[in-house]
């Protein structure tokens, strides 16, 4: 019975393990069957493309037949053409990425070059600083000469000021007498002839008119040879008469305590070292920096700021170079700047304005009236930003194109002008430009 059972209980376990491999085989069984339809699907999926490839294959063969039907009508040239055309289609994007790759690489280029020169007229230039002072005092041996200049009843200084158009402060300073005017070469004038007379001693009217007539044409005589002088340290061809004479007035004429004169002989050489370098004529590139200026000589005499006056009174006297005119009319950016010259000219301009020393005025009023100039122009609602530049001669202004057509941008430029006029105080003219700018902007995904 023992042995039977244990029989029984074999055949059990080897039937279990049978049923366990039966079982195994089917989920084995069922699996592939899945991945059988999976495949199946896959391999109709790509059926169907590979029959829609073979679709558009047959199109396209359709279509090159036509076009070789086609040509095969055509003549030599016309196929030629065609080839031709096509070629260019195909090839007009590439070529306008390499134009702008180079059109990059040649601004990258043009850049690093302008530095190079503008940092080598920089160091070959040397020359002593440029800033003048303004104030004239005549020295006196006493006190009691004071009296004398006054005159009885002040006569005296009555005639001297009359005759030279100044005017003569006597006040309680020991040892000096000041004399001031707008005009810089009255002023030197009169503070010569005021020289004379105290050395003279003899001061009363009659004396006084026949110093101050013979100061004033010693001081005409001068002026033309400081003239002179500036043409021959700028190495030009003498220009006219008039010309030199206008030159040597701005030997008195300052700009924020900047010689002029001494600045346009710098700018003069600056341009010649910069054209040097450029390959260009140097000697028409002093000229225009030498006369750049020339305006300032006669632009409280003229309507327009001086580089129009200055234009106007070159071309007068007979400087025919349309280089140097539009260097002058153009180096602060008054007209279209199509000329090479015209930019050696404001960078030269530019260069010596900002030499340490040139101008008697701190970092701090700089910047603050530049930071003055852009704040009148941002409290209008209409503009977004505002741009202080050419040493605050000029503003730009960008407007919102949004909040504002075309004529109210003129609006703007003249409420911005009056508000500036009215609020801040600065020498010569600032001139306004206002841009109403539109932008559109895209993202390529």
């Amino acid at each position: 019975m023992d042995v039977a059972r244990a029989e029984l209980r074999d055949q059990e376990r080897r039937l279990e393990k049978r049923e366990d491999a039966v079982e195994q085989q089917q989920r084995e069984l069922v699996r592939k069957e899945k991945l059988l339809d999976a495949h199946k699907e896959k391999l109709a999926d790509r059926k169907d493309a590979l029959e829609k490839k073979a679709k558009h294959l047959d199109e396209l063969v359709e279509a090159e037949m036509k076009k070789l039907h086609e040509i095969t009508s055509l003549s030599p040239e016309a196929a030629r053409a065609m080839l031709l055309d096509r070629l260019s289609r195909e090839l007009a994007e590439e070529v306008a990425a390499k134009i702008r790759q180079h059109e990059e690489r040649l601004k990258q280029q043009a850049e690093q070059k302008a530095r190079e020169i503008v940092t080598v007229a920089i160091q070959r230039y040397a020359a002593d600083q440029t800033a003048g002072a303004t104030v004239s005092t005549v020295d006196i041996p006493s006190d009691d000469m004071k009296g004398r200049i006054i005159g009885r009843e002040g006569r005296n200084i009555r005639t001297f000021e009359k005759l030279t158009g100044v005017d003569v402060i006597v006040d309680d300073t020991p040892g000096v007498v000041i004399v001031s005017a707008f005009d810089n070469v009255r002023r030197e004038t009169a503070r010569l002839a005021l020289t004379k007379l105290i050395q003279d001693g003899r001061i009363h009217p009659s004396r006084i008119e026949e110093v101050v007539l013979e100061t004033q044409a010693e001081m005409e005589k001068h002026i033309q040879e400081l003239g002179n002088q500036a043409v021959l340290d700028a190495d030009v061809q003498p220009p006219h008469e008039k010309i030199v004479y206008l030159l040597g007035r701005l030997r008195f004429r300052t700009s924020y305590s900047q010689n002029v004169l001494a600045h346009s002989v710098e700018v003069a050489h600056l341009c010649g070292l910069m054209a040097s370098e450029l390959g260009l004529n140097p000697q028409l590139a002093r000229r225009c920096g030498l006369l750049h200026d020339v305006g300032k000589a006669a632009d409280h005499e003229m309507e327009g700021g001086h580089p129009k006056v200055g234009a106007e009174l070159a071309k007068r006297y007979g400087e025919t170079s349309k280089e140097v005119l539009h260097a002058i009319a153009g180096h602060h950016d008054d007209v279209t700047v199509d000329n090479i010259y015209t930019v050696l000219v404001a960078a030269a301009d530019a260069i010596s304005a900002s030499r340490p020393g040139a101008r008697r005025e701190t970092l701090e009023k700089y910047v603050k009236r530049l930071a003055d100039l852009e704040a009148v122009a941002c409290g209008f609602p209409e503009v977004d930003q505002a741009y202080a530049i050419q040493a605050g001669r000029e503003l730009r202004v960008i407007a919102n194109a949004h909040r504002t057509t075309d004529a109210d941008a003129v609006r703007v430029c003249r409420d911005i002008a009056r508000a500036i006029e009215q609020q801040l105080d600065y020498p010569g003219e600032i001139k306004v430009t206002v841009i109403r700018e539109s932008r559109a902007t895209d993202t390529a995904k």
